[in-house]
């Protein structure tokens, strides 16, 4: 088990002793000897970027008889088709879109692979070549038979829904209870417990796997510190009221001494988001600070230049890693997944990571009295 990154290039986020994300996925993908099954929110490609060469290991992959299975969301399909039509033309690749619109009012948001139905990638990285290069990415390798059979669950689940009707889904059908935390070798002193989580509610598998419940128990457990970090983060249910579970937990948290310090990408800068971050930055022992990493030299880059990182530290001994951002839609409309795990020194890689952004210059402060105007990215992803 490992943790991976990318980070944007022209920055000095990247940690040496943390594999890139381009550099995993050519591995894993490139031993895959049977089945390779991917689900992504979207596939964006661009000649001569970084993706080209993970599109060319699944293509080589397919070339070697492994059966490749292939999700995307319908919605994101429409604005990214290319990619995803010359894969499901190809020999031993199978595509098909996903309707969380219709499913569940929301959208397949998850980001994760299986390799031979033993091994496991999961993170915030999209299959976007501008997430291999020029955004802020977090996610897991897992080498688990155990673990990988988990998400292998969740996959069949999605490839079943992606071929029926909305109207034809029972969700009581898919459940299921497994035996968790899964004890997995870190290559280093000490061992890994993890729990894989998933979301939305109604449309998993195991509900005491549930994101949202698994969070809040992990910030319920903290007594030091809790590092967390979000491409966004709002407690505004859309329209229809509040969402504090998250919240909530965060100022307990802090009620019982907890010094907690969160980082939101800039995205959320002249959002009604604004508002309920200065609130939470005015309770003692939490700190929020806003990150805008700067832009390329090269030039503007649309939905990039960004920490889409999605995890959270507690007393850096144990973590959750995901593709959720802090709303209520991630929890219970959208499919997402994750782990949960308790390893003091891959929470303590994560917890130096935290720190290189939160002392880097692209952090900034948010105060009850500060103004945060919009900077142009793009849609959230």
């Amino acid at each position: 088990m490992e943790i991976v990154e990318s980070t944007p290039v022209g920055t000095s986020l990247d940690n040496s002793d943390v594999r890139n994300t381009h550099e995993v996925w050519l591995e894993m993908i490139g031993r895959t000897q049977r089945t390779l099954d991917i689900e992504q929110f979207y596939i964006s490609n661009e000649s001569g970027k970084l993706l080209e060469d993970i599109l060319a290991a699944v293509y080589a992959a397919a070339d070697r008889n492994v059966k490749v299975r292939i999700i995307v969301d319908a919605r994101m399909y429409k604005t990214y088709p290319a990619s995803v039509d010359s894969l499901g033309r190809y020999r031993n690749i199978e595509t098909r879109r996903i309707d969380f619109g219709a499913i569940a009012r929301g959208v397949q948001h998850a980001k994760y692979f299986i390799v031979d139905e033993k091994e496991v990638f999961v993170g915030s990285q999209n299959f976007d070549w501008r997430a291999l290069e020029h955004i802020h990415e977090l996610g897991l390798r897992i080498h688990n038979k155990e673990f990988a059979a988990v998400y292998e669950d969740v996959f069949n689940l999605d490839w079943q829904l992606s071929s029926v009707t909305a109207k034809s889904i029972d969700p009581a059908s898919f459940t299921k209870r497994y035996q968790t935390p899964i004890r997995i070798s870190t290559g280093t002193r000490d061992d890994a417990f993890v729990v894989p989580t998933f979301s939305p509610i109604g449309f998993i598998l195991d509900s005491s796997l549930w994101d949202e419940r698994v969070i809040v128990k992990l910030i319920n457990g903290a007594r030091q510190t809790l590092a967390l970090q979000f491409l966004s983060y709002s407690i505004l249910e859309r329209g229809r009221g509040s969402y504090t579970a998250i919240d909530d937990a965060i100022r307990n948290a802090a009620k019982r001494g907890v010094k907690v310090k969160m980082i939101v990408s800039d995205w959320e800068k002249g959002s009604p988001a604004v508002r309920a971050l200065k609130d939470l930055s005015s309770i003692p022992n939490i700190e929020v600070a806003f990150t805008s990493i700067p832009q390329w030299s090269g030039g503007y880059i649309p939905f990039a230049r960004v920490e889409h990182c999605k995890y959270i530290v507690a007393d850096n001994t144990r973590f959750w890693l995901g593709s959720s951002n802090c709303e209520k839609s991630y929890y219970y409309s959208t499919r997402n997944l994750g782990a949960v795990c308790n390893s003091p020194s891959l929470a303590g890689t994560l917890a130096r990571i935290f720190l290189k952004s939160w002392d880097s210059p692209y952090k900034e402060l948010i105060t009850r009295d500060g103004e945060y105007k919009a900077r142009e990215h793009g849609e959230r992803r």
